[in-house]
């Protein structure tokens, strides 16, 4: 490792949908670096929820440091600007001992965040807020999307719509400046002092799918249940409106039968894994690569080093 002018240096991010392999090949590229790994998912920095957010293992960290992996308590509430913040000092303080880092993780906005800053956008007054709140509980969120698809359909197709957090977040903006959610982000882009090479891990849907089967049945097998019941008395944190929790809560209150909650599960792993792809989709600057060809990533990622 050398010491240089920052602006010289790299961060890979390595990225992809829920399931794609991400974790095992990012410990590959981060040996052939020679450094640790900065998490880029939104889930895997609360402690409670190793299990159902696919955590690297114990074995995994002790190999390769690890940051923002259950770092954080399911009582204290983390924005990805917050991430974006806290994220951009380590890369900096990092950057003084490594000419290359890398991130790796699935979570959209936080790797936005991280990649471009935050957007400059209007604050929500409270008058608006409440509105949007009283319409949630009268109205229902379905209601909500469908307005959503009509005000901005381009941010509708990217949005979890599950989430009523980020669905009235969406609306709230397009009411108080009368224009697309989608068409006001993403346009401050600010230069950061080290190049960003993204490369973007893809496979053919239904072996993704049937990857994303698997891995369900094994999180069941791990203990996923017993996490999600230790965590039953934060379920209005936002940090549960997550796949795999949610469903299993339904369960526990009698709704359905655990059987057809491991299926919803797999069913909403694999809706979400389908948003991700949309979300990466919108991103020119991604190199893709099938995430079984691991010679042809550590190949480029070598070329990228001597660049």
């Amino acid at each position: 490792m050398t010491t240089g002018d920052e602006r010289m240096k790299t961060l890979f991010v390595l990225l992809g949908s829920t399931g794609i392999g991400k974790t095992d090949l990012c410990l590959s590229i981060a040996d052939l670096l020679c450094c640790p790994i900065v998490n880029a998912d939104s889930r895997q920095i609360y402690r409670e929820l190793p299990i159902g957010t696919a955590a690297p293992t114990l074995e995994q960290q002790e190999h390769t440091r690890h940051y923002f992996v259950g770092t954080h308590s399911l009582t204290q509430n983390y924005s990805a600007a917050q991430y974006g913040e806290d994220a951009r000092q380590l890369l900096s303080h990092l950057f003084r001992q490594y000419d290359h880092l890398l991130l790796s993780g699935g979570s959209m906005l936080y790797i936005d965040t991280l990649c471009h800053g935050i957007d400059s956008l209007p604050t929500v007054d409270e008058t608006t807020r409440q509105l949007m709140k009283m319409r949630l509980e009268s109205e229902g969120l379905p209601k909500l999307v469908e307005e959503l698809k009509q005000l901005d359909p381009v941010w509708a197709e990217r949005v979890d719509i599950h989430n009523p957090r980020r669905v009235i977040h969406a609306l709230e903006i397009c009411h108080i400046t009368g224009q697309p959610y989608s068409s006001l982000i993403g346009q401050q882009k600010e230069k950061l002092p080290y190049r960003i090479i993204k490369i973007g891990l893809t496979r053919p849907r239904e072996e993704l799918y049937e990857r994303i089967n698997q891995r369900v049945e094994l999180m069941m097998e791990q203990g996923l249940e017993d996490e999600a019941r230790r965590a039953l008395p934060f379920r209005q944190q936002n940090a549960l409106n997550t796949v795999g929790y949610k469903e299993l809560f339904t369960y526990f209150d009698g709704q359905c039968t655990l059987e057809e909650a491991i299926e919803k599960i797999k069913s909403n792993t694999r809706a979400y894994a389908r948003k991700q792809n949309t979300w990466f989709n919108h991103d020119g600057g991604i190199v893709w690569f099938n995430a079984e060809k691991k010679k042809e990533i550590l190949a480029f990622v070598s070329d990228m080093i001597k660049a």
